[in-house]
């Protein structure tokens, strides 16, 4: 079966699925090594990159925005001949007996020795009334794609970890006013971070506290707020909600290989490896203590090498 899918020139050495930060330096790892590589992605090269206004703690690239450093990384990944196709894969499934992958999608499927998964993950959702109805009305998750929108208005952004500062940071070039809504009585993003926040005169902070609904009638009008420790709600007039609560790994369509923890994530060893020979995992999508560009391109760094190795043993 293999040599028939060779001599056809249909089976790729690897298949990378999503062209975040680590997809893209797998692709490079694994194309450079001489391997057929397929690279999948279901939308714009780029990944969490393509959210993230400005990059300043990625090794060599001093001040760069993510657009720019999405750019450049695909360029390189690309550069010694991988494909590149876009795909909404929906399944992976294993032959045991000759332990070659087909990676489905959509309208096709590809089959191939190793598949190294770095799909990343999802803006979590608060779950509250209004949420949904005010998408693109008002609620965002993305402060780079619609902070625009917001010139000279008030907004609120929930949320205490690095995005949310950092986001918030984003929009006060075009609000007159950025307050944050944090459930603790203390950030957890990084302490640069935080002292820039609260030292900026367009911003505030609401401790200790839960927004429970979403108001408003053809765009956002307000929030009600929840203090936990006062037990008592009140409304905070804001033209728009930028939503930072944290992450749902983009996993569903692999849970019947197995490899999923409770929350989601795939667990792997040191050298990305999953519980299935053969498949690896990278980047944020991984079980790991840290989610940054340069976590994400060491394991994608790995993974690429990781795969020429397995096959030299395997096939």
């Amino acid at each position: 079966m293999e040599q028939d899918l060779e001599e056809s020139n249909n089976l790729y050495d690897v298949i990378i699925i999503g062209a975040g930060a680590s997809g893209l330096t797998s692709t490079l790892y694994a194309s450079r090594a001489g391997l057929r590589t397929l690279l999948l992605e279901r939308g714009v090269a780029g990944g969490q990159l393509l959210n993230t206004d400005i990059v300043e703690n990625y090794t060599g690239t001093g001040t760069i925005k993510g657009v720019d450093l999405a750019d450049k990384m695909r360029e390189d990944a690309l550069r010694f001949g991988a494909d590149n196709k876009f795909g909404n894969v929906t399944s992976i499934t294993v032959n045991d007996e000759t332990n070659l992958k087909t990676v489905h999608t959509s309208h096709e499927s590809f089959t191939t020795k190793t598949v190294i998964i770095g799909t990343g993950t999802t803006n979590k959702k608060l779950g509250i009334d209004g949420e949904q109805e005010f998408l693109g009305r008002g609620v965002s998750y993305c402060a780079v794609c619609d902070g625009a929108f917001f010139k000279n208005k008030n907004l609120v952004v929930i949320g205490g970890g690095d995005s949310a500062v950092e986001e918030g940071l984003y929009l006060t070039q075009f609000a007159d006013k950025v307050t944050l809504i944090h459930r603790r009585d203390e950030l957890r993003a990084q302490r640069i971070l935080q002292d820039r926040f609260l030292a900026h005169p367009k911003t505030d902070v609401v401790w200790d506290s839960n927004v429970v609904t979403v108001n408003g009638d053809t765009g956002v009008r307000n929030v009600t707020v929840y203090n936990n420790k006062e037990d008592k709600t009140s409304e905070l007039e804001t033209d728009g909600a930028f939503i930072y609560v944290g992450l749902i790994p983009n996993t569903e369509i692999f849970k019947d290989l197995h490899i999923l923890n409770e929350e989601g994530f795939i667990p792997t060893d040191h050298l990305m490896q999953t519980k299935v020979s053969g498949i690896y995992a990278t980047g944020d999508v991984r079980d790991t203590p840290l989610r940054q560009i340069s976590t994400a391109v060491a394991d994608g760094a790995i993974a690429g090498n990781e795969v020429y190795k397995y096959i030299q043993e395997n096939f």
